[in-house]
């Protein structure tokens, strides 16, 4: 390090789903370099090698508690990839259901649990929208905080009714889900996201989900900020605090598409890059292990030829985490990716103005939840009971395909290759591999790492604020990260 630069360890991170470490590279009152580490090694991928093919629907899952719907969903797409059958009518919709009940769960958890409650700490004691952001948001105590623990147990009743329990679900299978719905559930369906509506156009929005879910132009966001609900809040701070110009990483966003229809999906699919948008081309995605403490740094490896060999003595690699790459390019995922990739008016004119941040990413979790709960409502009334659940297929002895689906932290991909009737090779990419990934064999940073990038740090600060803002901006899964 150059005289006059310090060095600082930040972690472990509370209210972040796994372990999380951040070296910063530290001079004048701001973040010059950033190292982010995942810290842990967990072996999923070696564990499902060898295995049968089907194993992977009860395994998966087991990746993660707050996101085994997603982990089921793409195991389920790489199973029906190889066996090449694709889900009844019935199924379809209600795996995007269940997938679509998880992932707004968990914005609504993330934006309550958190993300806002770093603002009720003494820290904005000085600011006009403290006690309030106090009595709403402080951990585990603010009226906000209970109450959307309290609506995200309502909505998680669509996980009961569809699904039998919540997490590590077998419902989802590669030709539909195993258990469907009567005339009598789809009522009591319907009624669970009429309740979960009602409740989020009080609190959360103050406005009918619509008006959310139509935001075109940053100036209409004026008038929310005169409501009493938590966007207004969250608005009126972001606007204090500056959190529009924080965060900001390379603008380079990625989606697999979400929510497959009759027509298409209800998020599109795609890639959007300062030069416009693009197509997807999944044959460019490669892991580079040149930082992470793995074996193979000898080049990088599209899933379906690469591997998870840990190399413990490596003292050149500072993260358990491989570094995902489309085209040799970082990528971030998301909510924010989502909304940019389908052409969501307000995110794409906010991230044209000032690019991405802080701001940007809660946003489009908080314009996406609003309009994936009106598309859940329209869902269920198009379930036909009577008509078949689940397609049937035979696993062959030999074959390869991806589950590639969306969970609430983005881009998840599994690629499976299936030889002799048994698994050779199960390669996973989550959103926070993405997000979080070390710098690759260019010495490119990861998009957590380029966002951290000139986040000023406060003299005396041992866990910088404005880090936190930018980390948790993310929603990082870390148990997800590594496998």
């Amino acid at each position: 390090m150059d005289a006059g630069t310090r060095r600082l360890v930040v972690g472990p991170f509370n209210r972040v789903e796994g372990d999380l470490e951040v070296r910063l590279d530290i001079a004048g009152g701001e973040v010059l370099a950033a190292f982010v580490t995942s810290p842990l090694f967990r072996g999923f991928e070696r564990i499902l090698e060898g295995r049968d093919p089907r194993d992977a629907l009860v395994i998966a899952p087991r990746i993660c508690g707050i996101c085994s719907v997603s982990q089921s969903h793409a195991a389920a797409l790489a199973l029906a990839g190889v066996q090449g059958v694709a889900p009844t009518p019935n199924g379809r919709v209600a795996t995007n259901l269940l997938v679509a009940t998880e992932n707004v769960a968990d914005h609504l958890t993330h934006f309550h649990v958190f993300f806002m409650p770093d603002f009720a700490r003494a820290i904005y004691a000085g600011h006009p929208w403290f006690a309030r952001a106090e009595a709403r948001f402080k951990a585990a105590q603010g009226t906000s905080v209970r109450a959307a623990l309290a609506t995200r147990t309502t909505l998680l009743h669509v996980l009961g009714l569809l699904a039998g329990r919540w997490p590590h679900t077998l419902a989802i299978q590669p030709g539909g889900v195993t258990r469907g719905a009567d005339a009598r559930d789809k009522m009591r369906l319907l009624a669970t996201l009429g309740a979960t509506r009602q409740e989020l156009e009080e609190r959360l929005f103050g406005v009918p989900l619509a008006r959310i879910a139509a935001l075109a132009a940053p100036e209409e966001l004026d008038a929310l900020r005169r409501g009493d609900s938590d966007l207004a809040l969250f608005l009126a701070i972001a606007e204090d605090l500056e959190l529009a110009g924080l965060g900001r990483a390379y603008d380079r966003y990625l989606s697999y598409g979400a929510y497959p229809d009759e027509d298409g999906r209800l998020y599109a699919r795609g890639i959007v890059t300062p030069e416009g948008r693009g197509a997807l081309d999944t044959d460019a995605i490669a892991e580079d292990h040149t930082n992470a403490r793995m074996e193979g740094r000898w080049r990088a490896h599209h899933p379906f030829e690469g591997f998870t060999f840990p190399d413990a003595t490596d003292e050149t690699g500072y993260s358990w985490c491989k570094a995902p790459r489309l085209a040799g390019l970082p990528f971030e995922t998301g909510a924010v990716a989502r909304q940019m990739v389908d052409g969501q008016p307000l995110i794409r004119a906010l991230v044209a103005s000032r690019g991405g941040s802080v701001f940007v990413r809660v946003l489009a979790r908080l314009i996406e939840t609003a309009r994936t709960l009106l598309a859940m409502e329209d869902w269920v009334r198009r379930l036909e009971p009577g008509a078949p659940w689940c397609a049937q297929g035979e696993m062959p002895r030999e074959g390869r395909a991806a589950g590639l689906t969306e969970a609430a932290r983005g881009a998840l991909g599994h690629w499976l290759r299936v030889e002799d009737g048994r698994i050779a090779g199960y390669q996973i990419i989550a959103p926070t591999t993405w997000n979080f990934s070390p710098r690759d064999a260019a010495g490119v940073p990861g998009p957590l790492e380029a966002a951290l990038v000139g986040a000023p740090v406060r003299q005396g600060e041992t866990t910088p604020v404005a880090v936190q803002h930018i980390v948790r901006s993310f929603d990082p899964c870390m148990v997800c990260t590594v496998h």
